[in-house]
């Protein structure tokens, strides 16, 4: 069975007056569960009405919600999203919410401790307290896993060199969009430069097997540490992005740990995301044709 933990913030989008679950390492282990992973989550939600939804809602997408504590003060995460006409999202991320206060007590490090994962998801936005950074870096340095998966999810300014930096150094496989190859490499190359040379030099420099950078309706690269793969888009009828790139995660994840080659993982990764793209939500119902390509896949691992 293939096992692979996540680790981030559990929130609310509040889009147009309406809530829907959402943090992007929520939503690549909800998508990764949804798939029949073994997918368990490290969280924290409030004593609250929407904390008690949310956990609802993480067991009914098949998700292990074991390490999602409950805090008694901080009330559950919520950001309010602004969706332009395009259907591209705008956050304003609350703070001092529950998953800004992540906790694990020592038995529960021990239980993760002893077992073996195939891959461990993390984020940038979890890091912006230093409790949630600490707890994060030693599960990182004390975690078995064969592959260390971070997504870079860059939002508002909750983030800092010196955070990314340590990310990178645990990791060996990396995804980020267009924005923040620019983003990163101006942080840590000093200068803007292209895609192939910031993978090259990122790769090479934090040893990253597997680079992945979603280009929005044009596809993405997939980068082997060798080889540069261009991945084409899927055209659809954008409703919303939100989740579309945790989706693409997810999906490349679960391709890539079933045995998939780079390319293939991208190509399946690059329908996922466009399908979420045409749906309402982070984690919408799999239509029929996707439910058979997850099950045909599946077959693989």
């Amino acid at each position: 069975m293939i096992k692979v933990l996540s680790f981030g913030e559990l929130l609310w989008d509040i889009i147009a007056g309406e809530a829907h679950i959402g943090g992007a390492p929520f939503n690549l282990a909800s998508h990764l569960a949804k798939m029949g992973i073994h997918s368990t989550y490290i969280s924290s939600v409030g004593k609250d009405v929407l904390g008690e939804k949310a956990l609802k809602i993480a067991k009914e997408y098949n998700l292990d919600t074991n390490y999602i504590s409950i805090h008694s003060v901080l009330s559950t995460g919520k950001v309010d999203v602004y969706l332009n006409h395009k259907g591209h999202p705008k956050y304003t991320i609350h703070k001092d919410t529950a998953w800004d206060q992540i906790n694990l007590n020592e038995g529960f490090r021990d239980l993760l401790f002893k077992e073996n994962w195939f891959a461990f998801c993390f984020g940038t936005l979890a890091q912006r307290t230093e409790s949630n950074r600490n707890l994060l870096y030693d599960l990182l340095s004390h975690l078995q896993c064969q592959y260390i998966f971070y997504d870079v999810n860059l939002r508002q300014n909750f983030y800092q060199k010196e955070w990314i930096e340590h990310s990178l150094h645990f990791s060996n496989m990396l995804k980020l969009n267009e924005e923040e190859v620019i983003t990163l490499s101006e942080l840590l190359l000093g200068k803007v430069v292209s895609k192939e040379q910031f993978c090259h030099t990122i790769s090479s420099e934090y040893s990253l097997k597997i680079i992945c950078i979603t280009l929005g309706e044009h596809g993405s690269i997939v980068y082997d540490g060798q080889n540069f793969f261009q991945i084409p888009g899927v055209k659809v009828k954008v409703v919303d992005t939100v989740g579309a790139g945790d989706s693409y995660s997810a999906a490349f994840l679960f391709s890539f740990l079933s045995g998939l080659s780079p390319v293939e993982s991208g190509l399946f990764a690059s329908q996922m995301g466009a399908f979420v793209a045409s749906q309402v939500g982070a984690v919408p119902v799999y239509s029929a044709w996707l439910k058979e390509k997850i099950n045909t896949l599946g077959k693989f691992s």
